[in-house]
């Protein structure tokens, strides 16, 4: 009898779209896994769906079959991830955490990543779309990745429009999300969770969630960053 086919559904990060899981998606079995990646409102293909909210976001997913899947999230991904995993975890039979955290705790720290990113969404908004997608890969995030990983990043943030992602960022911020870091322990799916070591600050918060989720591991993949989806495909996909 062959293996059963496990649809992985696949969310991108913030400014990206389906496209950016092109490289993991190759490197997974083909008779084991059927990779299924989507836009989120506001990137690429789903650039104009509004209002956009978390909440609207897990109800599209929730509208696709099948009735169950696996859940890989990245970043923005990540944190919708965990929304989807809260919100209906019937229907997910194991996550993985990519690059991602479960919310800022403190109100004000909340309220100052909702400014910082409601001005970062005005620059967007102003400014070719090239321009933002060279400041953006210039960041702390990305600004040590190899060549060819910000290329290919490029070319993602080039599919969208800066007016569409402005909008996904005022909905979307981390500022605007409740905190989910009390309610983890009542996830009762397998999970894993990664990070890239020389992004110190979110192997922070990945041992945090890894310590928080009752049936989770952590991974710590060396030499990489922030953009594991890119810079780390066969690795990630090995953990999966």
């Amino acid at each position: 009898m062959g293996l059963t086919m496990d649809t992985v559904l696949l969310l991108h990060g913030f400014a990206a779209t389906a496209g950016a899981w092109d490289a993991f998606s190759q490197q997974l079995d083909d008779e084991r896994y059927r990779p299924l990646a989507v836009d989120l409102r506001g990137h690429g293909q789903n650039h104009s769906a509004r209002p956009i909210s978390y909440e609207l976001c897990v109800a599209d997913l929730l509208e696709l079959p099948p009735a169950r899947f696996s859940v890989v999230g990245y970043s923005l991904g990540g944190r919708i991830a965990l929304q989807l995993a809260l919100a209906a975890p019937e229907r997910v039979d194991r996550l993985v955490l990519v690059s991602t955290t479960a919310g800022i705790e403190n109100a004000d720290e909340r309220e100052s990543r909702l400014v910082a990113d409601l001005a970062l969404a005005d620059q967007i908004e102003a400014e070719p779309i090239e321009q933002f997608a060279d400041s953006w890969l210039r960041g702390p995030l990305f600004c040590d990745d190899e060549a060819e990983v910000s290329e290919a990043a490029r070319r993602e943030i080039l599919k969208n429009s800066p007016a569409d992602l402005a909008c996904a960022l005022r909905a979307l911020s981390v500022g605007r999300m409740d905190p989910l870091w009390p309610r983890l322990g009542g996830l009762p799916m397998p999970t894993t969770v990664v990070a890239g070591a020389l992004d110190g600050r979110y192997v922070a918060h990945a041992e945090r969630l890894s310590s928080s989720i009752a049936q989770a591991n952590l991974a710590v993949i060396d030499a990489v960053g922030h953009a594991l989806p890119r810079s780390a495909p066969a690795q990630l996909a090995e953990l999966l």
